[in-house]
């Protein structure tokens, strides 16, 4: 489920982006004055721009939804025990643990061994 939700957030993102890009900016009505929008009467006598400006907004809208979702997502992978940092506690106990590469100085903590004959 969190894969496909982010895979629905990379590509509104991607879309978004790409949207904005293709709006033009408040300077460019000033060339519509010369002549230069006749060109916009594909989407209506307002041009692309109220189109274009409610898509954004659904987009807008999308992304932060899916964003929210993520973010939920990851508060609650966070409550797992074996997710994320592990506790001090658990980093003491490892560390105190005995390994054999140390030598016999670092097996303090371990069970004593028999150095006679093995015999009690």
């Amino acid at each position: 489920m969190q894969v496909a939700i982010l895979m629905i957030h990379v590509a509104v993102a991607i879309a978004l982006v790409v949207l904005i890009l293709l709006q033009q900016g408040k300077g460019a009505e000033a060339g519509a004055a010369f002549g230069g929008g006749a060109s916009q009467t594909v989407f209506g006598s307002r041009g692309s721009g109220g189109f274009l400006s409610k898509f954004t907004a659904v987009l807008a809208a999308a992304f932060f939804a899916t964003s929210l979702t993520l973010a939920w997502f990851a508060s609650q992978a966070s409550d797992a025990p074996e997710a994320g940092i592990p506790d001090a506690r658990l980093i003491e106990q490892q560390n105190n643990v005995p390994t054999l590469d140390e030598g016999e100085s670092s097996m303090d903590n371990a069970a004593p061994v028999l150095e006679s004959g093995g015999e009690q």
